[in-house]
């Protein structure tokens, strides 16, 4: 077969990938983009926006993805967070989900393959609106910065999902030029692009975090909408970038959390405000709370679907409360909590009901995790104690350790919890402090997708992984150790099959 002819099938191959719609159980996606629909942007294409309000529409559709994308940005992410840590057990029987908790994840897995390919589309919206915005001159400079940094902002947190599941991926920031038969072999490696480096990939997230924060465009905290893409958004996630391994900046961590707290942002004195339920008003009891930094909202007249994932829905009953759940509660977090004493993190994180099945615990009286527990219940992307906490972390890790200083951060933490201070031999014990901070991150963000990451970022994998099957007799057997190789999971094995520049993670 001659070149041309070779380049004529993939040239189809491709139109066909471009043209194909994808659906599933619970959405179908607007746009449907991969690593095979992105490339580069060229000066001769046709402009991406054509009018000021055609930038408005996707920037709409881009807002929309925290609410109407709910499993890669919050099912998926408490799958892996919780369930494939020692927080949870799957919950299912599905083949999907199971290997998370038994440690078994290939590279075949539908979850892996969906996740990849959404956050590939979400990363598609956020570039056509920064390379859309400099192509169309209409829009005012204070409107392309507001437009940009807010894309920037989004486009940094795929990818900080994306960097921490996988390492290394093609980092894109550019939108492919239409294809044809006759450019096909000058396009097909930016249809196909390689794997950049997890340090490389750090690196683009840094500089659109940073940018963000300073463009005087981007929009600034506003305490009655936290669903808002804002200048704290990006110094709550520089300051999580900057706590990870290859850009690790202790000094940076907690400097950005100062910044939040100057924003305004603090803990709420009640711990369930940020979960509760208003059987009166029929709706979630606060919005917009002051912990809150990112947040969905799913106020009457819309609804949150993820409550029938978890446990019941409290705004109606008996909907979808005929199949095991996902994300079931594990022994050895409840044993925490008892140990503890925390009372009051527990009743807001877990909760029993009877149900029809007995995966993990008797029918009659089975865990479920609580932390979304109505339609109308907002979900939390990023909330302050979890940035406060990290601010606890580098004063233990910094170079120059503040034990005192972290103590007392987390102390805030478990007063609002109803616990005591810690005691002097803790605050005084590098060892000890970590320990204790490393449980308090568990009881106060159980469920919210943050335990494996702990564990991977203070490479606590093997040591805390490999001893939880032995002391929780509730979870399915181990069939693989965790290992230098466990801390980064599997790329999907179709995205490789479609784009021969992918390299598989070792030990997969």
């Amino acid at each position: 077969m001659k070149l041309k002819h070779i380049y004529k099938s993939i040239a189809c191959g491709i139109l066909l990938a471009m043209t194909a719609t994808s659906c599933d159980l619970d959405y179908n996606p607007v746009d449907t983009y991969s690593d095979v629909t992105e490339g580069v942007d060229k000066a001769d294409e046709k402009p991406i926006f054509n009018s000021v309000q055609d930038v408005e529409t996707s920037m709409v559709t881009l807002h929309k993805k925290f609410r109407d994308q709910q499993e890669h940005w919050y099912v998926d992410k408490l799958l892996i967070g919780d369930a494939h840590s020692d927080n949870a057990y799957a919950g299912t029987t599905g083949a999907e989900v199971v290997p998370y908790e038994t440690n078994s994840i290939e590279g075949s897995n539908s979850v892996l393959k969906r996740d990849w390919d959404r956050f590939l589309g979400d990363i598609a919206t956020a570039n056509r609106i920064i390379i859309g915005c400099n192509q169309l001159k209409a829009l005012s400079e204070s409107e392309r910065g507001k437009y940009q940094s807010q894309a920037k902002i989004f486009r940094a947190m795929v990818m900080f999902d994306m960097v921490r599941l996988w390492g290394n991926f093609p980092v894109i920031t550019t939108v492919g030029g239409d294809i044809t038969e006759d450019n096909v072999e000058e396009m097909y490696p930016t249809y196909f692009p390689p794997q950049n480096t997890a340090e490389e990939a750090y690196t683009q997230i840094e500089k659109d975090l940073t940018e963000a924060v300073e463009n005087p465009n981007t929009p600034t905290n506003d305490a009655s909408d936290k669903s808002i893409l804002t200048k704290s958004v990006a110094r709550a996630m520089l300051a999580k970038v900057y706590a990870e391994k290859p850009l690790r900046d202790y000094a940076k961590v907690i400097k950005y959390a100062n910044e939040l707290a100057a924003d305004g942002f603090d803990l709420v004195e009640d711990f369930s405000d940020l979960w509760a339920y208003d059987t009166e008003k029929k709706d979630c009891r606060v919005r917009n709370t002051k912990e809150a930094i990112l947040e969905a909202h799913f106020p009457p007249g819309s609804g949150n679907w993820c409550t029938w994932m978890f446990g019941r829905n409290l705004s109606n009953w008996d909907e979808s409360f005929t199949w095991a759940k996902w994300i079931t509660p594990s022994r050895d977090l409840i044993r925490l909590y008892e140990e503890q004493g925390d009372t009051k993190r527990y009743n807001e994180s877990v909760v029993w009901y009877d149900c029809g099945w007995s995966n993990y615990y008797p029918a009659d009286h089975y865990a479920f995790m609580y932390k979304c527990r109505s339609a109308f219940n907002n979900i939390i992307y990023l909330r302050y104690a979890d940035i406060l906490l990290l601010k606890a972390e580098a004063k233990i890790m910094g170079e120059t350790p503040d034990l005192n200083g972290a103590a007392d951060i987390i102390d805030l933490i478990r007063n609002r919890a109803g616990l005591g201070k810690l005691p002097p031999s803790t605050r005084n014990s590098k060892e000890a402090l970590l320990q204790a901070y490393m449980d308090e991150r568990r009881m106060e963000l159980a469920f919210e997708g943050q335990r494996w990451y702990d564990l991977c970022r203070l490479n606590k994998v093997e040591e805390v992984m490999n001893a939880v099957y032995a002391k929780d007799n509730g979870r399915h057997a181990q069939e693989n150790l965790f290992n230098e190789n466990s801390y980064l999971l599997a790329i999907p094995q179709g995205a490789i099959d479609q784009n021969g520049n992918l390299i598989q993670n070792p030990g997969y």
